[in-house]
């Protein structure tokens, strides 16, 4: 059954009801979206404004959309591209595409010019739909994507290279286009996350998509009584694959659009939010904002809220302890996934199982996990090794790339180059990403254990280890610091508090800067060795 069958049966089953909300607080970002079609809440400059979607609303949007899509030529298996911040119109626009049978390219909001121009030329794409936002970035590539035939754009600042969204699709019919879908027709493609350079292109079924939707349920419990807070961005297969569990059920959901700790609390309270699904830093912020007394609990009614979960990156121990100090009666889970496995879920911790908070958990549901060695074969418990998946959100490939989907695919299962180990109850830890291994005189270095170790010290807001070339050893262990605000702190007292550690884990090199993340709240380590490693360099030829 192909996904967008969820979206029809809700649609009959529940069509009045809101199943969508939008909500924006930040004032200086209603200039770039039709914000005169919202409800005004409060007038004041730190108002709130909202927009709400029922199931019958997002069916025929969706609908609509499909419909345009075939009337301009768009046949099954065509690539549509999606650049748009996170908004209401985002998932019905996706169901469109994938109701046309038209296989739906979510683009990152973040991408330059030139990466929006690579990934349109590298998933063909032939049609695309973008935001008042990109305006200037989409002129700077025109001349240059001359597969794209159909380019439409959303809001009231439509420049003249783009159709409009809003006017083409109000011609269109409401019905379901009568197109054939199966499990196995391609659905959707994404772009891996990566930290530098360019992403690749991961194809995914709508079997794929389907099997996203049961994990997640199956894993969280959503219930028609929930409403689901999603704040990362949608084209991300995190956000997406979470919100299915809402798509499921028939539940609501909320689309936030922006990170400030006040603006969350405030819109669980006032939504009576019941899930919410949070990002390393966004976590951190809101325990920050409550240490330093920027908001508080009892400003808020949390009554309704019962499960928080992570995902995207590793979760310090240290961030949960604090958590459950402040909301001690919140479930609690982590999720491991990667957009080659269609999002999250292919590893979970379960909520009934807090006890064991640092590991990434067990398989998640359908899902099968090993550790093995170099060579494929499977490692002793404890022992570190390569993390391996088998399941049914396994993406089919790396599009118009061979080489990189036979590096990672091998006899079913996904060779995801993170490093982990098990322990005694069958748990997994992550250890570190394969490349991210510092070798530091023949010893291997895991920057996430001494990153998790340096951020239980209280002055410490987030951390980076990353290796820097050395000429003796080849490699050391540089430790990049993001101090918490108002705090201070000296080289001197990190190296006294990292005299826990053993010897050779100790940072050798002690480094006060931001630490950069990108929008899925994964460390742009390549960014910092870059920067760091050419003064490095630098240093070690001066000393010659």
């Amino acid at each position: 059954m192909p996904i967008t069958e969820f979206l029809s049966r809700n649609a009959e089953l529940y069509g009045d009801e809101n199943c969508l909300t939008e909500i924006n607080f930040d004032v200086s970002e209603r200039q770039n979206v039709p914000w005169k079609q919202y409800e005004l809440i409060e007038s004041n400059p730190t108002g709130k404004y909202r927009k709400e979607m029922t199931w019958r609303a997002f069916e025929e949007k969706a609908n609509r959309f499909a419909n345009l899509l075939i009337k301009r030529g768009i046949k099954k298996g065509d690539k549509v591209a999606i650049l748009l911040m996170n908004c209401l119109e985002w998932l019905p626009i996706y169901f469109g595409v994938l109701k046309s049978g038209a296989i739906a390219v979510p683009l990152n909001f973040r991408y330059t010019a030139e990466e929006i121009r690579y990934c349109l030329d590298l998933a063909d794409c032939v049609a695309l739909i973008f935001g008042p936002e990109f305006i200037s970035r989409m002129e700077c590539i025109l001349d240059r994507i001359p597969k794209v035939r159909l380019i439409l754009s959303t809001g009231e600042n439509r420049p003249g290279f783009a159709e409009s969204y809003e006017d083409l699709t109000a011609e269109c019919s409401t019905e379901a286009p009568d197109v054939k879908i199966c499990d196995d027709d391609d659905a959707a493609i994404y772009y891996s996350s990566g930290t530098t350079g360019f992403p690749k292109a991961i194809l995914h079924t709508h079997g794929n998509l389907v099997a996203a939707c049961i994990t997640e349920q199956k894993h969280h419990g959503q219930t028609r009584d929930d409403n689901f807070l999603c704040i990362p961005p949608l084209y991300h297969t995190g956000a997406k694959m979470h919100w299915f569990g809402s798509l499921i059920s028939g539940s609501k959901a909320v689309l936030l659009r922006g990170i400030k700790p006040e603006w969350i609390l405030r819109t669980i309270s006032e939504e009576k939010i019941t899930i919410v699904w949070l990002l390393v830093p966004w976590a951190q912020d809101i325990l920050d904002a409550l240490d330093r007394g920027d908001v508080r609990l009892e400003d808020y009614d949390l009554s309704r809220w019962r499960l928080m979960h992570i995902g995207a990156q590793p979760v310090p121990p240290s961030l949960i302890r604090r958590w459950k100090q402040y909301f001690p009666h919140h479930e609690y889970d982590t999720n491991y996934g990667l957009s080659e496995s269609t999002g999250p879920g292919c590893v979970h911790l379960g909520i009934e199982n807090i006890h064991k908070v640092g590991a990434i958990g067990l398989p998640g549901y359908n899902w099968q996990a090993e550790i093995v060695d170099s060579g494929g074969r499977p490692v002793r418990q404890g022992e570190v090794g390569e993390l391996i998946v088998k399941g049914p959100g396994i993406m089919k490939c790396y599009y118009k790339d061979p080489e990189a989907t036979a590096a990672v695919l091998k006899d079913g299962w996904l060779y995801t180059g993170d490093m982990a180990r098990r322990d005694e109850d069958g748990f997994i830890y992550l250890v570190d990403r394969k490349k991210d291994v510092i070798i530091s005189g023949g010893e291997n270095i895991y920057p996430v254990q001494i990153e998790d170790f340096l951020r239980e010290h209280e002055a410490i807001k987030d951390v980076a280890v990353i290796g820097l070339p050395d000429e003796r050893l080849g490699e050391i262990a540089a430790s990049v610091i993001e101090l918490k605000p108002g705090y201070q702190c000296t080289c001197e007292e990190i190296e006294e508090f990292c005299r826990q550690l053993p010897r050779y884990k100790r940072p050798r090199k002690i480094i006060f800067d931001t630490v950069p993340r990108n929008p899925t709240g994964k460390i742009e380590k390549p960014r910092l060795r870059e920067k760091y490693g050419a003064v490095q360099l630098v240093a070690m030829q001066m000393q010659r």
